[in-house]
């Protein structure tokens, strides 16, 4: 199947508006440019890099309007926004007024797919996302298909879709922003993770960011991937207009039921994709196989896993993409043994749900937490994680809030609170741990907060951890 086929007669003449000069905004701006369309950029900004930005545009016979993001341009027949730009923007309501449509950057590259387009296998959820499309990407290479991981990783999604490569099947990561801007996306097969409370400023309430999260499965031909342990996602795949035929398939880390995948004796089974599923399961791989073998990270195994073996993969080919996958840094990344304690990276868990599930894959924690909570809550983390805790070192501008929840609820646990946001906070917080820590521990950084206090982002904070931890093991050596 192929990409490049698309039909240029129907943007000659149009007139579209890019909302935003970002990593999305810019490749529309210039793709819709290609196709004959008239473009206006809009941005909020005007600082010296929009400056640059613009004038680069301009010489192409893009027009970018700087500094007013809220005006919809005269005659702009089509907006195409950034996916961080929230609905509640003037500029949305001005062209709900107009009765022009708005479309995303996904919702452009699917009516940019041509007529032998390489179907989608969508992921989203509220962690998780990431490492499951990069596993499905690599159990879809091991079966010989040529694929890649798109969306919000790796190729953009307007690149796969207009550039010279051609594919088999796309790997698509997709979030909660974009798929709220993308109304008419049919995926061939789409999983949801899990659901918990993230981005609520955006989506406004945690309905609406659960319905932008179930848009993944309106019109699935084969089968809409669910999480059995989280009924909302369950919830979501009933609520679903989906295609004749399509099934709902669930992933557990118990023992799967027919229509599901999951663990029988440290096997990743299937009881879905069977001739047999009421009697028969297909081995896929072994839990070992899996990088690493942390619970929630197993649970993404299987929904890559499902999804594979909707479009058709055999068997062995998940077992060798799961076995030739290796995890992102950042993500539950083992960096050292010092003095007999196991110093853990997952930087990557800015929110409670992704804390809680990286707590919950060790014993005997040294905790390193805190940033900025975006507005969590942190008593039924603390309530759950309690007996696995050791100790605490916390860090950053709302760490009182993690110490609040762990004082009502884990008073025995040692605290140790670090009264600084500077970078220089994260080898005090290191040094501290290590002191707290006994042989057999896990200094754990799953700081349940965002970075944006302390470090530009969460890989900067990852790696400042990263790097205070090796100098830790220099000075032991």
């Amino acid at each position: 199947m192929g990409s490049r086929q698309v039909s240029t007669t129907s943007w000659q003449g149009r007139h579209v508006a890019v909302a935003g000069l970002g990593v999305s905004g810019i490749p529309a701006a210039r793709a819709l440019a290609g196709l004959g369309a008239r473009v206006t950029v809009v941005n909020d900004g005007d600082d010296e890099r929009s400056r640059a930005q613009a004038e680069e545009l301009r010489s192409e016979g893009i027009t970018v309007r700087l500094g007013d993001g809220d005006t919809l341009p005269e005659g702009a027949d089509l907006v195409v926004t950034a996916p961080g730009w929230r609905p509640d923007k003037p500029l949305f309501a001005a062209a709900e007024a107009a009765g022009v449509e708005v479309w995303g950057d996904v919702e452009l590259a699917w009516r940019l797919r041509g007529p032998d387009a390489a179907p989608w296998l969508a992921v989203t959820g509220t962690n998780g996302k990431t490492t499951t499309v990069r596993m499905l990407a690599s159990i879809l290479q091991a079966a010989g298909l040529r694929t890649a991981a798109v969306g919000n990783i790796g190729v953009s999604l307007l690149d796969a879709v207009l550039g010279e490569q051609e594919y088999d099947v796309l790997a698509v990561e997709l979030s909660s922003y974009q798929l709220h801007w993308a109304p008419s996306l049919r995926a061939h097969s789409a999983a949801v993770l899990n659901l918990a409370p993230d981005h609520l400023d955006w989506h406004g309430s945690m309905a609406a960011y659960a319905a932008d999260k179930g848009r993944i499965y309106e019109g699935n031909t084969v089968a809409c991937v669910y999480n059995a342990a989280d009924q909302a996602t369950e919830d979501l795949v009933r609520e679903a207009d989906v295609e004749e035929g399509c099934r709902a398939i669930g992933f557990t880390l118990g023992a799967p039921g027919p229509s599901q995948v999951g663990i029988v004796d440290g096997l990743l089974v299937d009881r879905a994709f069977v001739e047999n599923r009421q009697k028969q399961a297909q081995e896929l791989a072994e839990v070992s196989d899996v990088d690493p073998p942390a619970p929630h990270n197993i649970a993404n195994a299987l929904a890559a896993a499902a999804l594979a073996r909707a479009f058709g993969v055999p068997a062995g080919a998940v077992r060798g993409g799961l076995r030739a996958f290796r995890p992102d840094a950042h993500r539950i990344e083992h960096v050292a043994d010092v003095a007999g304690v196991a110093y853990v990276d997952d930087s990557k868990a800015t929110n409670t749900h992704a804390a809680e599930a990286s707590l919950a894959a060790y014993e005997g924690i040294v905790w390193i937490a805190g940033g900025l909570a975006k507005g969590a809550t942190f008593d039924e983390l603390v309530q759950r994680s309690a007996p696995r805790l050791r100790a605490a070192v916390l860090i950053g501008a709302d760490r009182a809030l993690i110490r609040e929840a762990l004082a009502r609820h884990a008073p025995e646990v040692p605290v140790v609170d670090l009264d600084r946001t500077d970078t220089g906070a994260m080898p005090q917080a290191v040094a501290e741990a290590a002191r707290l820590a006994k042989a057999g521990d896990t200094v754990l950084l799953a700081p349940a907060c965002a970075s944006m206090d302390m470090f530009t982002n969460y890989t900067k904070r990852g790696q400042a951890f990263a790097d205070a931890v090796r100098a830790l093991a220099a000075e032991r050596a």
